[in-house]
């Protein structure tokens, strides 16, 4: 789902390093995102995000045929969660490596990264080839996210990044309605493969347009007073050891048997330190202002990614539906997250954004508690399309806002670390939820479930139910620690 960041109104001492030249600082006329000064770089970034927004959704129509192909599907969630225990790493380095030597590196390395991973699930001959693939392409991901976060903190006034966060949002309106009509149409006539392998031609215009931008404006910070920004070795280690402890236990989770007890001992003991090194202090208690800021977003993403994992497959094995009608569901979402995000980018909503951040917790603990829903046949399966639009308007009032309070906190030589601590929490908890969901999934018979048209064994509502009804719970949870992010931006 969609990138977002926002940001707030009014210039201080943090937007006089980021106003790149020609920009009037002291009386904070610019041109606007897609004015003369802005306009290349704008576009650049909000076309990776386009392809970003594309291959999301396409991805998510094509999986379920891909993992029964491979004979995967009890492997489902791994295809996700794969993704998201690789991008933790890729996170923590790019936000070592933008806050030392600028975004540029990282967002080429990561896109490129990206590209592989598809092609590397593209021409897949077993599950856990396709898997690998999917880790590469988290690598380059969580490389890729950053670098982005970094690029709007230094390239942007922070009264613009309201703005240019909102055409990120809306970056995914195209995509969300046309992605799986092509990802299904190519998946029934030319084979899910097509998918993965044709994205990656896509890549050229977007680099080609944004990183001479971002070469000129986002340097980093040497020549500042400062100094260059060391890697700290000791948060690339912590990195290395929350990648390995979340794979660790994903494989315990899946397996449920007493052996697998041990490397789901080594995991915690892998993960729990180094997640208390990389992320705030008081994150794990909700300690008001910053450590809420990464705590929610951790649990609204991880919540909604967890349970939307599993939409697709529900419909498709319960309901019979076409991959095409299936990835169809979730096509509203896109255009009422990008409807949430521009809700909350108005200065006038700005008194009450945690109001509206609570809002939007309860909207999405409501919209996954309503999909399975549909596992009583006499529920039409539209209500999923209906509930997930509101779900994904409670997205964009929610992820945008954590985004802007982190960016209002960071000094420009910080956003690449605190911007990797919100990012670690979304990909960490994105992991675990999926993990846990997919535990259960299993648990109950999940991973047998082949098509409701041709096999009974298509009917296991139970396992799809045990997913989704606990994500709604974590979300209402989310809609708690709202109440905490209060004073973070004041």
């Amino acid at each position: 789902m969609p990138l977002t960041l926002t940001g707030m109104t009014g210039l201080d001492a943090r937007d006089a390093a980021t106003v790149p030249a020609g920009v009037d600082a002291a009386s904070g006329i610019d041109d606007g995102v897609l004015g003369r000064a802005y306009r290349a770089l704008s576009i650049g970034i909000v076309s990776v995000v386009l392809l970003i927004a594309f291959e999301a959704t396409a991805v998510g129509t094509a999986m379920p045929v891909a993992a029964r192909e491979l004979d995967g599907v009890s492997l489902y969630a791994f295809a996700f969660s794969g993704y998201f225990t690789t991008s933790l790493f890729g996170m923590v380095l790019a936000g070592q490596w933008s806050d030392r030597d600028g975004p540029l590196a990282s967002l080429t390395a990561g896109i490129s990264a990206f590209a592989v991973g598809l092609l590397l699930c593209g021409t897949a001959g077993a599950m856990w080839l396709f898997i690998l693939g999917r880790a590469v392409q988290g690598f380059g991901g969580g490389l890729v996210i950053v670098a982005l976060y970094v690029v709007v903190g230094r390239a942007y006034p922070e009264r613009l990044r309201p703005s240019i966060m909102a055409a990120f949002a809306a970056s995914w309106v195209i995509p969300s309605v046309v992605g799986p009509l092509a990802a299904g149409a190519v998946t029934e006539h030319l084979g899910w493969r097509w998918v993965f392998i044709g994205i990656p031609v896509l890549v050229v215009l977007p680099l080609a347009l944004a990183l001479p931008q971002i070469r000129r404006r986002t340097s980093s910070p040497e020549g500042k007073g400062k100094g260059r920004v060391p890697f700290d070795r000791r948060r690339i280690r912590l990195a290395l050891g929350i990648s390995c402890g979340a794979g660790i236990l994903q494989y315990a989770a899946q397996d449920l048997t007493w052996f697998s007890l041990v490397p789901a001992a080594v995991g915690v003991a892998l993960l729990v330190p180094a997640a208390l090194g990389l992320l705030p202090r008081g994150t794990y208690r909700a300690a008001r202002g910053l450590p809420s800021v990464v705590l929610l977003r951790g649990v609204a993403a991880g919540s909604f990614i967890a349970a939307e994992s599993f939409v697709p497959l529900m419909l498709v094995t319960q309901r019979g539906l076409s991959p095409t009608l299936a990835g169809f569901s979730l096509a509203a979402g896109g255009g009422t997250w990008a409807l949430g995000s521009y809700i909350q980018s108005r200065p006038r909503v700005e008194p009450y954004r945690e109001r509206l951040m609570f809002l939007g917790m309860v909207l999405v603990a409501a919209a996954i508690a309503t999909a399975p829903s549909v596992l009583i046949h006499a529920v039409p399966v539209w209500i999923v399309a209906v509930a997930w639009g509101f779900g994904c308007l409670g997205m964009g009032l929610v992820i945008a806002s954590t985004s802007v309070l982190l960016l209002h906190l960071s000094a420009p030589e910080e956003a690449g670390t605190n911007s990797a601590s919100l990012q670690i929490s979304d990909g960490l908890a994105n992991v675990l939820l999926l993990a846990a969901g997919g535990a259960a999934f299993a648990a109950l018979g999940g991973g047998t479930v082949t098509h409701a048209a041709t096999s009974a064994s298509g009917s296991h509502p139970a396992a799809f139910a045990a997913v989704f009804l606990p994500m709604a719970v974590v979300a209402l949870v989310g809609a708690w620690v709202t109440t905490r992010v209060r004073g973070a931006h004041s």
